[in-house]
């Protein structure tokens, strides 16, 4: 998708998960940056959602991220996460959350 991004991770407990996002950031920025895509500065937006799933819905998981396209015809990735927030009880403050970007 042109305004996001979802990976499907295992993650050992002890480690955070703030360490690898703030890792994929910098080296992706740093990537993207020496290979001028897109023309101009790139930058990741400030945050970031993270979500956990049981092995038992793996291939769920799997099906949906291969279909972002597909139901982002229907939903707005802001529609999505606040969808998303909500399913997962996340207390969240609606002046925090970014605008859609087409």
């Amino acid at each position: 998708m042109p305004n996001h991004i979802h990976f499907l991770i295992g993650l050992n407990p002890a480690e955070a998960l703030s360490t690898l996002v703030k890792e994929v950031k910098r080296c992706s920025t740093n990537f993207f940056n020496e290979q001028n895509w897109p023309r101009g500065k790139f930058g990741w937006q400030g945050g970031y959602g993270g979500f956990s799933y049981s092995r038992s819905q793996l291939d769920k998981v799997k099906k949906y991220i291969e279909n972002q396209e597909k139901y982002h015809e229907r939903k707005t990735f802001r529609e999505e996460y606040i969808e998303m927030l909500k399913r997962f009880e996340v207390v969240y403050d609606e002046k925090f959350i970014f605008e859609d970007v087409e």
